[in-house]
């Protein structure tokens, strides 16, 4: 069984030329709103934000703030892990699995 890619069968040559230019090929990743109104800006263009789109900004700002983790909340589960104390309520974690599916699977 063959299979046709792009018009080129068995024993054909590919003969497309790459019409990529050279600022396609250094062309950077996509970049946020806040940065591609900041781009604009700095060539002359402009770009008003949204108060919604500033707002957004600025949370994102003070949620990169935050660590990734509890670090207190993790000694403390792993202290009662050690001591034996932790308990795992069975109807909560159920439930949660159940929502987990519901979300996942629909």
């Amino acid at each position: 069984m063959s299979v046709d890619f792009n018009g080129i069968g068995p024993g054909q040559v590919n003969h497309q030329k790459n019409t990529a230019t050279k600022s396609d090929a250094t062309a950077k990743a996509p970049q946020s709103p806040v940065e591609q109104a900041q781009a604009q800006a700095a060539r002359g263009e402009s770009v008003k934000l949204s108060s919604q789109a500033k707002d957004l900004k600025q949370l994102e700002q003070r949620l990169n703030s935050y660590p990734e983790t509890d670090d207190d909340r993790i000694e403390q589960i792993k202290a009662a892990l050690a001591d034996g104390s932790y308990k795992v309520d069975a109807e909560k974690l159920a439930q949660k699995m159940l929502e987990m599916d519901e979300s996942i699977f629909g």
